[in-house]
């Protein structure tokens, strides 16, 4: 299979056919050893195949094609000056796009490969500039590249690889056609990488019509969907309960990092309104919150400075922050896919973690859809009634409060009008 291949049949980086700068940068990233995915990927990549792969959340699925991505336009280029974008990468979301794009800068540091991020919510002006200055790699969502690409802004004569990652979400968020018109553009052989944590017939099917006939299909663990670092429990809460269990675990794990997942947006600002009411500080990132707000939530949530965050499905799948202990589904996901993608925060790497649902009765189709996807029953935490009644009461009595000093002083307001009126 070459040179390169032969290369890669050890279990370190440090004897794979790749380019120094590139081992140095792995070294310094702790990166040892290749995960089952980067194993299994690389060389496939390096020799330019097409390759739809399917692993696991917190793999390494992001590495597996940076590392032979930057080793192909760092060999290929004698100087730091760009002569065209080589590689696209496309990202449902601006959080995973910015994600991507951190990877490939850490391992493409001290290299010959210019990487650059593009996503909306933030001005153009900038990114033209970037743009125009010459860049080797593009991650990007779909809006903003598209928009630039009708500007002329994008070109893509050069384009040697596409890669799509969360394929299943980008295909299943209907970017089909996007990626049609793509490729169309993109002149002569190209090289097409899928990456992701779940794939159905349908997508599988959709993927398999933008790749060649000889595309290599890598399936990492098929029969366990979820990293075994994470074990799964569920407490059956009713609906309008669900806000006090969830203060009462916030109260008792109070040093852990902890995601909440919510259904919708406005239920993510309840929630934190809700925690807020009992002295209980949390964050939320949704699709209502531009760029600059959520790069600052992410970020202090990244460092420590704030230890809980509520969010969306849009978030579930650009979430890569280190340590986080508990991934609470407040409400089930409507689709099992989701439920894959949110634990996936807990347990990356070696460490472990904990994935805890509250489940309402009228969410038990949910959670029987869970069990039959990830192929295993969700252990039932024992709750303790009395002690959850209690806070119940408590936070009940003190929201009761709340309410009526509102009411009280809304309605002094309007008395104080009509004496000015008078």
């Amino acid at each position: 299979m070459g040179a390169q291949i032969k290369g890669l049949l050890t279990m370190k980086f440090d004897r794979y056919y790749i380019s120094a700068e590139i081992k140095q940068n792995l070294r310094r990233l702790e990166f040892n050893r290749p995960t089952d995915i980067q194993f299994k990927a690389i060389p496939s990549i390096l020799e330019g195949e097409d390759v739809l792969a399917v692993a696991q959340t917190g793999t390494g699925k992001t590495a597996a094609f940076a590392i032979p991505v930057i080793d192909k336009i760092h060999r290929y280029k004698s100087s730091k000056r760009a002569y065209g974008i080589k590689c696209i990468v496309m990202a449902p979301t601006r959080e995973l796009a910015v994600q991507i794009g951190e990877v490939f800068k850490s391992i493409a540091k001290h290299t010959r490969v210019k990487v650059f991020t593009l996503h909306g919510g933030v001005e153009q002006d900038r990114q033209i500039a970037k743009l125009q200055d010459g860049i080797d790699v593009l991650i990007a969502t779909p809006g903003r590249m598209f928009d630039l690409i009708n500007q002329q802004v994008i070109r893509l004569e050069s384009v040697s690889t596409l890669v799509l990652d969360e394929a299943d979400h980008m295909l299943d968020l209907g970017f089909i056609e996007d990626i049609k018109y793509i490729k169309k553009m993109l002149r002569g052989k190209h090289q097409t990488l899928f990456f992701s944590a779940t794939i159905n017939d349908e997508i599988k099917k959709l993927a398999y019509s933008q790749v060649t006939s000889a595309a290599i299909r890598i399936q990492v663990s098929p029969k366990d969907r979820i990293s075994k670092n994470v074990s799964h429990a569920v407490m059956f809460v009713e609906m309008e309960d669900k806000r006090f269990f969830l203060q009462r675990f916030l109260q008792d794990h109070s040093e852990a990092k902890v995601i909440v997942f919510v259904r919708t947006r406005v239920r993510a600002d309840r929630v934190v309104r809700a925690m807020e009411r009992v002295g209980i500080e949390t964050v939320s990132i949704h699709g209502d919150k531009d760029q600059s707000e959520r790069a600052v939530v992410m970020q202090a949530f990244r460092d420590g400075v704030q230890r809980v965050l509520i969010a969306t499905d849009v978030s579930a799948r650009g979430i890569d922050v280190p340590d986080i202990e508990y991934v609470i589904n407040y409400d089930l996901p409507e689709k099992v896919e989701n439920y894959v993608h949110r634990v996936g925060r807990t347990g990356r790497g070696v460490n472990k973690g904990e994935a805890i649902s509250f489940c309402s009765s009228e969410e038990q189709p949910l959670l029987e859809a869970v069990q039959s996807f990830i192929s295993k029953p969700v252990e039932v935490m024992d709750v303790d009634r009395n002690t959850y009644a209690s806070i119940t009461s408590a936070s009940q009595s003190l929201e009761t409060l709340v309410a009526e000093h509102e009411a009280w002083l809304s309605g002094a307001g309007k008395k104080s009008k009509k004496r000015k009126k008078k």
